[in-house]
């Protein structure tokens, strides 16, 4: 038997809390743990397979998923609002937090949360990425720069994440750190309605023949959507280092032109201009 780390969110009151717990469980398990809270309620589906409704947690060892990437599909049952789906990583003996709070259009918010083990066991870090980049982070109040960011040698304590952008809604998520581990967070941030209302007929037109390189995301590849919002349609996606041309650009957004012909949108966040 050996002590184990798991997160769990509280099921949503006001803000996501993580908080940490330990159990003890087998060696040879090799599961990781799953929770997942929306509003509204959503269906959730693991690689296309529905596994319950929100709010659940797959938390006790017989119910566990095996260690793994799958793709999480939540499906809100009420309100019309779009499907939303993302890779995800199941880690053994890590809980891997889901939350997500639907909105019509880009004013959906959310986040994904999950722990890695690292090397050094008397250490803990936090590694944040946001949708969208360039984000102002601050870690207890504190300013401590602008998303993607990873701060090193975090004390092992409750903190309180808050991430500001210029038109975007502030987005506030409570963790706890773990010495020996590398707290992820993947945090969307919800469009204000003065940006809302412009954002997609506002795009700013350039050069046709400026190029976008694809970077290197946590999925290895990135998606392409049919408007610049995480709740659009995905219309395909495109790999590290290649090369498409820009058509214009949003706020958070590029929109590229695929090799059929067809324009879709992809995070400025995995891409550079050139």
């Amino acid at each position: 038997m050996k002590k184990v780390l798991l997160f769990v969110i509280p099921f949503l009151i006001a803000v996501p809390a993580i908080t940490a717990l330990a159990y003890f469980l087998s060696n040879s398990s090799g599961k990781g743990a799953l929770q997942v809270t929306s509003t509204p309620k959503s269906q959730v589906y693991l690689d296309g397979k529905s596994i319950g409704e929100t709010p659940f947690c797959k938390c006790e060892l017989p119910d566990m998923i095996k260690s793994g990437e799958y793709t999480i599909r939540l499906a809100p049952k009420e309100g019309g609002y779009s499907p939303f789906e993302e890779k995800i990583k199941i880690a053994k003996s890590v809980l891997t937090a889901v939350d997500r709070t639907f909105g019509k259009g880009a004013a959906s918010h959310g986040s994904i949360i999950t722990l890695t083990p690292m090397e050094d066991k008397k250490t803990a870090q936090i590694l944040i990425l946001s949708s969208p980049d360039k984000a102002d982070l601050f870690l207890n109040s504190s300013l401590k720069g602008i998303t993607p960011l990873l701060l090193k040698d975090v004390t092992p304590s409750d903190h309180t994440l808050k991430l500001t952008k210029s038109g975007y809604n502030e987005k506030i998520v409570r963790i706890r750190t773990v010495l020996g581990y590398k707290l992820e967070a993947l945090i969307s941030l919800g469009i204000t309605d003065e940006i809302k209302s412009t954002a997609s007929p506002s795009a700013t037109p350039t050069l046709q023949k400026q190029k976008v390189i694809i970077l290197q995301t946590p999925t290895g590849f990135l998606r392409v959507r049919e408007s610049p919002s995480l709740d659009s349609q995905e219309i395909g996606r495109v790999n590290p280092e290649e090369a498409y041309e820009l058509i214009s650009e949003t706020q958070g957004w590029l929109e590229i032109k695929l090799e059929d012909g067809r324009t879709g949108f992809i995070s400025s966040q995995y891409a550079r201009k050139e």
